[in-house]
């Protein structure tokens, strides 16, 4: 992917419905003045870092105003991770909470237009998209190299789907043939592409220690800029499609 400066970017809180607290997300503004479509990002298992927030400054860049929340929360890192994926495989709890006040707070933003909302999701955070677009009012969801759950009913009234996977990550390739099948079952219109170049985090420009490891792990985590910047084409097609014209279907 390639570098975009929005208008206007910064770390807000937003209120946690049910208590006193509050989340943390960074934000990116589109130069140009509302109503925009709005787009949650759900970050990898790296966390909320530097290139999470330059995928939501490209977002902005494309006229979306972009919240990238922390959805682990604060605490022992690894015990939110922990904590998130026991969340990712019940369905429920915290992390699942934090994305509903994070959408409410995107929502109700004067430059958004509530009608004109959609989730994508990296990794850990790809898993957590598919099932927050299930139980919440997005309108289009992108799950990159995430987890699908086995039963297809867990994917009952998800909105149009696109999705991206790298041949060479030996642990989630096979999840495109399931998450294809889950959504022609339940007849929802989608695009899921996999890169027979690519591993996992394909789309992710990441680098130090964890990045060197995982690129010699059984999941060849690496950036690919040949098929991060067609998933990239595509994602944003399928997106504008389906926000301004919900009732399409994509174009074969």
């Amino acid at each position: 992917m390639t570098s975009a400066n929005p208008d206007r970017s910064e770390t807000v809180a937003f209120p946690l419905a049910g208590n006193n607290d509050s989340g943390s997300a960074y934000v990116a503004w589109p130069n140009a003045r509302g109503p925009h479509p709005g787009v949650l990002i759900l970050h990898e298992l790296l966390g909320l870092n530097q290139d999470i927030k330059r995928i939501a400054n490209r977002f902005a860049a494309e006229g979306y105003l972009a919240m990238a929340p922390d959805y682990f929360g604060p605490g022992f890192r690894l015990g939110c991770i922990v904590r998130c994926v026991r969340s990712l495989h019940s369905g429920e709890g915290p992390a699942f909470d934090r994305l509903a006040s994070a959408q409410q707070w995107l929502s109700t933003q004067t430059e958004v237009d509530p009608n004109k909302l959609g989730v994508v999701g990296f990794c850990m955070g790809g898993g957590f998209a598919v099932l927050h677009a299930v139980r919440s009012d997005v309108h289009v969801v992108a799950e990159y190299y995430g987890d699908v759950p086995d039963d297809v009913e867990k994917l009952q009234g998800i909105p149009p789907c696109f999705a991206g996977f790298g041949d060479r990550d030996s642990v989630f390739a096979s999840k495109a043939q399931k998450l294809r099948g889950h959504l022609e079952y339940l007849g929802v219109d989608h695009e899921v592409i996999s890169y027979p170049n690519a591993g996992h985090s394909f789309m992710s420009q990441n680098d130090g220690v964890l990045a060197w490891l995982g690129a010699k792990g059984p999941m060849n985590v690496g950036y690919d800029p040949t098929a991060a910047e067609d998933s990239w084409s595509r994602m944003l097609a399928f997106f504008s499609l389906h926000l301004n014209d919900p009732g399409a279907s994509p174009p074969s």
